[in-house]
Order: structure tokens, then C-alpha cells, then sequence
């Protein structure tokens, strides 16, 4: 019914023999080379232009292919260190930033709400100075945005968001580099969400229009992403020309789409709401079934940690399932924002065709 898919390193070479192809035409080239992103921090990617995204994954993408398959050795970040700073726990943020600045000669430095207390018994604009004569970069899991706000204004330093309760910036670039290396192409795509309206949600709708990825949405009533960022949203699709639909009926947003995505229906911070989100949630489950209403090359996206209630094992353990891969593209894209925004590191392998 679908062709078969490539194992992950075929498809990552697949990737770098069309990426050869774009530079020999040098499409997009010049002004992916132009763009600064040293010293800037990332709260949400609705503050990067099409262009800063792209050269987000093309960073990322390269030192993948460096690092992993030509099993180079770059220490780009020796010398510097890195706050960690978690309210809320996590296995791949802080796997991710923790081995992969250790693998460019960084220095990883682990801190819970036990070690850190932020807000409590220090403000924010405390901690945010005295990390700023500390380390080179934060990267803070936190429950409030308005905390990372905080950090962002008072710090000298870089703060990335490692998820907030407004965006999850770092997930979806890991979500398109995944998305890149199996189609070899993001233009055109149409990525389909089926459940909550949330901060992964988000930081998709504040990025897909950018790509030229079409995106479709199905929440609960009640469970709609914040109408601000609905907004923007649909001023982004526009503005790129994509299409934007919004509704409550999940194999309407599966129709015709290549990519199926979900996520957790239960946060933390959520678990006295369980019984009624699952009451609210039924017949939202990825199966199968609502694949059948996708595209015949039609793939599946979740962030982790997987419940069954989101979608059963016949689809998150089939050959359609990029969740391992797109678990491990943590790694890669943590670290490539993290060498943008702290070198001048220039890219070896040849552009990505998006």
C-alpha cells in the first residue's frame, strides 16, 4: 500500500545527495549563508524568520552527518558550559543537552528546582545575573514562559527554551529535521495534529508556514491552541501561502496529510484533570484507521513519553513510526542551536533542499 520505507542512514544520505544537488544549483545558498544567529536566544521560533529555521536545521543536519557518519571529532563548544536549569523533568531535554554539548567539548551543569530554587529563594533576576558571569548559555524547562521572559530580559547570556507551558521550540526542530531526512524535502508537506492544543501545538503553528508545510489541526472543543496564536498563525499561512484548517474532527485533519502527530493528552501539571481528558479525548487515538484518510507515504510523529490512549501499538511500532529517530534528532538539533547561537560555525555539507 506504501512504498518501503529507508532505514534511517539511507535516507540521511539520500538527504545529502539532494542537498549536493540544491548547492550545485545554489538555490537559497547565499542568504542561508548570510544569517547571524550568534548570541540570540530562542523563547519561542516565532521570533525566527523562515531563513534563521532553515539555517537551524542545515546547522544541525551537518553536524549530524559530520559527527555521526564521518565520525568526525568537533569540539566547537570546549571551553564553554551550560546551565540546565529543570522545573520539570524530563529523559530527552536533558539527555539531549547534556551528551551532545559534552560531545562538542562543552560542559553540561544539571540544576533542579532542589539545586536552584528559582523564584523562591532567589528572583529570577537574580539567578539570571549571577548565571550570566557563570556559563555561556541557559537552557531552562520550565512551567511559566513569563519565567523564561524574566531570564531572557536580565540575562548577558543566550537563554533557550526547553519547554514552557506556551512553546516547545527545540521539540519541533527535531519534529523537521526528522521530517526533512525522510521526505528529503519540507515544501509542500502536510503535517495533520489530532489532540491537545498545546505548547508543542504551538511552536508547530509558529513554525510549519515558514517551511512551506500545510497544517492541520483537530482539538477537542475546549481544547483549541490560544486564540493569539491562532491568530498569528493564520497571518503566517497567508503570508506564506499555506493552508491552515482548524476543526474538531480528527480524520478531517487526517485527510490527505502526510505526516500524523499527537502528544500527551495528561501534562504535568495536569493529573487532576486525567479522567475527564480522557473522557473529552475519545476518538482522538492515532490508529490505522485514521491513517487511512492520510496520504499512501503517510508517517507518524510523537514527542514522547507515549500513552495507548493516543495512539495504539499498531501504529507507534510500525515501519510509519519515526518516533525513535525523531527522539534521537533531539541531539542533533539541540546542538546545532546551541553552536549558532554561541560560534561563527559555518556549515561543511552542502545546503538542504527545503
Amino acid at each position: 500500500m506504501f512504498p518501503r520505507l529507508l532505514s534511517v542512514n539511507t535516507n540521511v544520505f539520500k538527504c545529502l545527495q539532494s542537498f549536493q544537488s540544491c548547492a550545485a544549483r545554489g538555490f537559497g545558498s547565499a542568504s542561508l549563508d548570510s544569517v547571524d544567529l550568534k548570541g540570540r536566544s530562542c523563547l519561542t521560533l516565532k521570533d525566527f524568520s523562515s531563513d534563521e529555521i532553515k539555517r537551524l536545521l542545515w546547522v544541525s543536519g551537518d553536524l549530524k552527518h559530520r559527527i555521526k557518519h564521518e565520525k568526525q571529532y568537533l569540539p566547537l563548544l570546549q571551553g564553554k558550559s551550560v546551565a540546565m536549569i529543570f522545573e520539570k523533568r524530563s529523559t530527552r531535554t536533558r539527555m539531549s543537552t547534556e551528551t551532545g554539548f559534552a560531545l562538542l567539548g562543552g560542559h553540561p551543569c544539571f540544576l533542579t528546582s532542589q539545586d536552584i530554587h528559582l523564584g523562591v529563594n532567589e528572583s529570577c533576576t537574580d539567578t539570571a545575573r549571577v548565571l550570566s558571569g557563570l556559563c555561556d548559555i541557559v537552557l531552562a524547562r520550565v512551567y511559566s514562559h513569563s519565567t523564561l521572559e524574566e531570564l531572557e530580559k536580565e540575562a548577558s547570556i543566550p537563554i533557550i527554551n526547553g519547554l514552557s507551558d506556551l512553546y516547545h521550540p527545540i521539540q519541533i526542530l527535531a519534529d523537521f529535521l526528522t521530517l526533512q531526512e525522510r521526505y528529503g524535502s519540507l515544501t509542500g508537506l502536510t503535517v495533520s495534529w489530532i489532540g491537545d492544543g498545546n505548547n508543542v501545538l504551538h511552536s508547530f503553528m509558529m513554525t510549519a508556514a515558514k517551511l512551506g508545510v500545510h497544517l492541520r489541526i483537530a482539538t477537542p472543543k475546549g481544547y483549541e491552541p490560544e486564540q493569539s496564536i491562532i491568530h498569528e498563525a493564520q497571518k503566517l499561512s497567508k503570508q506564506h501561502g499555506t493552508q491552515l484548517v482548524l476543526t474538531s474532527d480528527p480524520m478531517e485533519a487526517a485527510h490527505g496529510s502526510n505526516v500524523l502527530v499527537t502528544d500527551t493528552w495528561v501534562s504535568m501539571g495536569q493529573e487532576d484533570e486525567k479522567k475527564k481528558r480522557l473522557k473529552d479525548f475519545r476518538g482522538y487515538q492515532i490508529t490505522m484507521q485514521t491513517g487511512s484518510m492520510a496520504k499512501p507515504d503517510w508517517t507518524f510523529l510523537h514527542c514522547l513519553p507515549r500513552k495507548m490512549e493516543e495512539v495504539d501499538d499498531h501504529v507507534f511500532y510500525s515501519s510509519r513510526s519515526l518516533v525513535f529517530p525523531e527522539a534521537e534528532n533531539r541531539k542533533w538539533t539541540i546542538m546545532g542551536l546551541m553552536v549558532s547561537v554561541l560560534t561563527d560555525y559555518a556549515p561543511q555539507t552542502p545546503l538542504m533542499k527545503f
